[in-house]
């Protein structure tokens, strides 16, 4: 299982959408969403290329305007309060652009200036912490051309962190890095959170987003599929594996506990056959772990004795893929490339979103 911490939160929530949606024109990028992020979260922001990640944090960020609903962060509205609600915020929503021929520490010098933060040895001190967080102190004077694609990241989370905010909105942190860039990101999120950091991070690698966040959204066609709890959307994808002792027997345990599901034991999802790392034939049944044991005793009180019986745990993987495979659910907008048509009228021109 991932190392998920419940994060502290006070019932507020950092983040809400109500009804948020933003169309070019015809074409609708995002649908109708409802967000709900809480102080603590570190809450992954998931869908295919297209779905409306981007779109949704540059509306977040005041950087475009959503053609209906509203967002509200902070508990402020962002239509009338941005000023104040961005003052709170440490955003990357595309690649920081830094002087290539000045350091790491000078590069963030020039950030702070022209972000109007006041020079002086208080400022200094902050350089010094953000780079001490990116783990970059070592590497402060040197030129920003020789660093790493992994180290030009954390450079940039660093500048996002120079103003100390509450919340934190990385989209995309890992594109491009190699595995040992992708386990730094990780680890930076994970230090992020243990500061008290909420954490919005969009992200395709789903595996990492497994390690680190405790919450998850999914977008599809700019639709919010789902949402929720990643330990309990876990539990949902909870699989037993049993192998038996003999081929023939497979097909006569599937029988059985098809039998049993069709006489009404909920707990007990889709059962097939499929074949183990050794290409030998065994049975995977979609139930809960904690339900292995009855299995068990199900198989056994029919005569068939498992050789091996042991739970599989959920993968986001498995739920991503259920949640953005799924049909078009009624007044879901139909796809059209990586937009979607819209019969109302909307204010914006056309243009593709992210």
């Amino acid at each position: 299982m991932s190392d998920i911490s419940t994060p502290l939160n006070d019932g507020m929530p950092v983040i809400s959408t109500q009804r948020l949606t933003k169309a070019f024109g015809n074409l609708v990028a995002v649908n109708d969403l409802n967000l709900q992020v809480m102080r603590g979260d570190v809450f992954g922001f998931l869908g295919p290329n297209g779905s409306g990640k981007t779109t949704t944090i540059r509306m977040l960020l005041g950087l475009i305007h959503p053609t209906a609903g509203r967002a509200v962060l902070f508990g402020m509205d962002n239509a009338y309060q941005l000023p104040a609600i961005l003052q709170r915020i440490g955003a990357i929503v595309e690649t920081p652009t830094f002087y290539p021929y000045l350091s790491g520490i000078d590069n963030l010098r020039v950030i702070a200036a022209n972000s109007g933060m006041v020079l002086g040895k208080a400022n200094n001190r902050r350089y010094e912490e953000v780079l001490d967080i990116v783990e970059l102190r070592q590497y402060q004077r040197l030129v920003y051309r020789n660093y790493s694609l992994g180290m030009k990241q954390r450079l940039g989370i660093a500048a996002a962190l120079l103003a100390d905010p509450e919340l934190v909105m990385l989209d995309e942190p890992t594109n491009g890095l190699d595995p040992a860039g992708v386990i730094e990101i990780r680890k930076l999120i994970q230090r992020l959170a243990g500061l008290g950091k909420t954490i919005f991070l969009s992200s395709h690698i789903l595996s990492e987003v497994q390690q680190v966040c405790n919450r998850v959204a999914i977008l599809r066609k700019g639709n919010l599929v789902k949402q929720g709890d990643v330990k309990e959307l876990l539990r949902e994808k909870e699989q037993v594996e049993i192998r038996m002792n003999q081929a023939e027997e497979v097909q006569a345990a599937l029988q059985v506990l098809q039998r049993l599901k069709e006489q009404g034991i909920s707990w007990m999802g889709h059962i097939a056959i499929e074949q183990n790392a050794l290409r030998q034939p065994v049975l995977l049944v979609d139930a809960p772990a904690a339900r292995s044991a009855e299995i068990n005793r199900l198989l056994a009180h029919n005569e068939l004795f498992a050789a091996e019986l042991h739970p599989r745990e959920g993968s986001l993987e498995a739920v991503y893929l259920q949640a953005t495979a799924q049909p078009n659910q009624p007044g879901e907008a139909t796809p059209k490339d990586t937009l979607y048509e819209l019969n109302t009228s909307a204010d914006g021109t056309k243009g593709a979103a992210k």
